[in-house]
């Protein structure tokens, strides 16, 4: 049998930033740039912005957790989203002030970054 090849098992950007978007905790929002770099695509805020638009309706996906970085929700093609998007996160005790911004500095996720770990230098000896 065939083996895949390494470039069928690698995840596709999109399944990257998904798999971020659902590391954000429920009452906390991350940016647009803020997932990117998480995800491996430092500079790449608008590929989280397709990636979430292309969700299906439905989704598990928390996209409502993500915002621009004034803390803002983003306008979006689909009516009614960003009326959506507050609802979900006012509900999960996240708060808006009164131009409808979240406060960042309260609300923002503030992800551990998974280093790789070193690999062991010089071989290791047997026990006797």
């Amino acid at each position: 049998m065939k083996q895949p090849a390494e470039s069928d098992t690698k995840p596709t950007t999109y399944q990257m930033i998904y798999a971020v978007v659902r590391r954000v905790p429920r009452g906390k929002v991350a940016t647009y740039g803020q997932i990117a770099a998480v995800a491996g695509l430092p500079g790449h805020a608008r590929q989280v912005g397709y990636a979430l638009h292309a969700l299906p309706r439905g989704t598990r996906v928390p996209w409502h957790r993500v915002m621009n970085a004034q803390g803002r929700i983003s306008l979006r093609s689909a009516g009614g989203a960003d009326i959506t998007q507050r609802i979900l996160l006012e509900r999960e005790g996240v708060g808006f002030d009164m131009s409808g911004r979240v406060s960042l500095t309260r609300f923002c996720w503030n992800p551990t970054i998974r280093k790789p770990r070193p690999r062991p230098t010089g071989r290791r000896r047997r026990a006797s």
